[in-house]
């Protein structure tokens, strides 16, 4: 008796004993007993669609970036990833059109164009060029310092954060007044 106490199975001894023969023995009642009647429905494969579209309108949304308040660590990781894709475009769109076309856009040709145009344009393009630039280089360089182990805090994020956005307007604009 302690021994099946020990063990926790008692309870199991018990329904065993109290059991009836017939029906402890019987492979075949046991199924009957135990089994659920279920109906299935045979569907033509243009109803998997209908259905899989109403689970769909019952799922609720994850929410969105757009319920949530801007922040500096998210705006600028996305403006990191949108100005290295905007220079990365620019490098590839122009290394192309240099290999279709090398005559049109050579260095001496693209130089001639700029300066034929009104100094108010070439300040705003070269601000234009100058600001995704050095953000983006002197973000990477705030990246080489989290992957050292520096300024891994909420409070460094946002230091760090703030000293990107201020060294890049700094030279930002160094960069558009140089000649």
């Amino acid at each position: 008796m302690m021994a099946s106490r020990a063990l926790g199975i008692g309870a199991a001894l018990r329904q065993s004993a109290l059991a009836p023969r017939t029906l402890r023995n019987n492979a075949v009642m046991r199924n009957v007993v135990a089994r659920r009647s279920v109906t299935t429905n045979s569907l033509p494969p243009s109803a998997a669609d209908s259905i899989l579209n109403e689970q769909r309108l019952k799922r609720p949304n994850s929410p969105h970036f757009t319920i949530y308040q801007p922040q500096l660590t998210w705006v600028g990781s996305i403006a990191n990833r949108v100005t290295g894709v905007g220079l990365s475009v620019l490098l590839y769109g122009f290394s192309i059109a240099y290999l279709i076309a090398p005559g049109t856009f050579d260095s001496t040709h693209v130089i001639e164009a700029v300066q034929t145009l009104p100094e108010s344009v070439k300040y705003a393009g070269k601000f234009i060029l100058a600001a995704p630039f050095s953000y983006h280089a002197i973000n990477g360089l705030r990246h080489l310092a989290w992957d050292s182990g520096k300024f891994l805090s909420v409070k460094g994020a946002y230091s760090t954060g703030y000293a990107v956005l201020g060294a890049t307007a700094v030279s930002s604009v160094i960069l558009t007044l140089i000649k």
